[in-house]
């Protein structure tokens, strides 16, 4: 997994035409903004149908789940201003 840490405003690119934008840092929750084609699938990890273990036991078993990565950036955007 690629950890980065990106300020309120910066942007990630993924590929040739999927751009991650960070909106809004707020306390531990981040809002993020998802440009991407129509035909990509953007769902939220406690949604997704092919995750057969729930989000407490992943994090129970070492593997982090949406809030807590929310949480870091949170704080690692928090970090750096």
């Amino acid at each position: 997994m690629l950890v980065l840490s990106r300020k309120e405003g910066e942007k990630l690119v993924i590929g040739d035409n999927i751009v991650i934008t960070v909106n809004r840092i707020a306390g531990n929750r981040v809002a993020i903004g998802i440009e991407a084609p129509r035909e990509v699938s953007i769902v939220r990890g406690e949604l997704d149908k092919k995750e057969s273990v729930p989000p407490v036991q992943q994090h129970k078993a070492g593997a982090p789940n949406s809030a807590m990565l929310e949480h870091d950036i949170a704080v690692a955007g928090q970090a750096e201003r």
